[in-house]
């Protein structure tokens, strides 16, 4: 018996075979991936199954990441650091920053900080993590807030995953027109 497959990143416009609903202690339900820049406005969103973990994610948020630079030529696909909260706080996440040049500031989880700590000189030195800089990680949070005063995106209604992403995406659209406008 399976549990739902995974969501398709690669292609956006083919409608995955879980329809990017999982089921959690709530009952079946959905979760909203956002990449965003400093001031809160998404730049990358998917849409994923409710009880899959967000690490998985991350890899296909990155890939999918292009800023357009005022100047032109090649967009922008490497921000100068993450912040992001303990879910994303895994080897393989840190080592796909530290490949890509990418500064992490994700703190570490307690369970692990434990397992180091077990290991003694084994578990290796902990991970840096600037705790000044990640006060600016409630960006992301007020981010999510915005997107759920929709409220066919805080309760889903749709039937299809692509669906629902659209209305994510016109979340996000809708959040970028006021920065993008020449007048008030």
């Amino acid at each position: 018996m399976t549990q739902g497959a995974g969501s398709n990143y690669t292609n956006l416009a083919i409608e995955p075979p879980d329809h990017g609903i999982g089921r959690s202690r709530g009952g079946l339900t959905s979760k909203i991936h956002h990449l965003v820049d400093g001031r809160g406005r998404p730049l990358v969103v998917l849409v994923g199954a409710g009880q899959s973990h967000d690490g998985p994610v991350f890899e296909h948020l990155l890939a999918h990441l292009k800023v357009d630079r005022p100047g032109g030529g090649r967009p922008r696909t490497r921000p100068d650091r993450v912040r992001a909260d303990k879910a994303y706080s895994s080897r393989a996440t840190r080592a796909l920053l530290r490949r890509r040049g990418i500064g992490a500031v994700i703190p570490e989880p307690s369970d692990q900080i434990a397992n180091r700590k077990r290991r003694g000189s084994a578990g290796g030195r902990p991970p840096a993590f600037d705790a000044e800089d990640y006060k600016g990680r409630n960006v992301v949070e007020r981010n999510f807030n915005d997107v759920k005063q929709w409220r066919a995106l805080a309760t889903r209604y749709d039937k299809l995953a692509i669906v629902y992403r659209a209305a994510a995406v016109l979340r996000a659209v809708t959040l970028w027109l006021p920065h993008l406008s020449d007048t008030p």
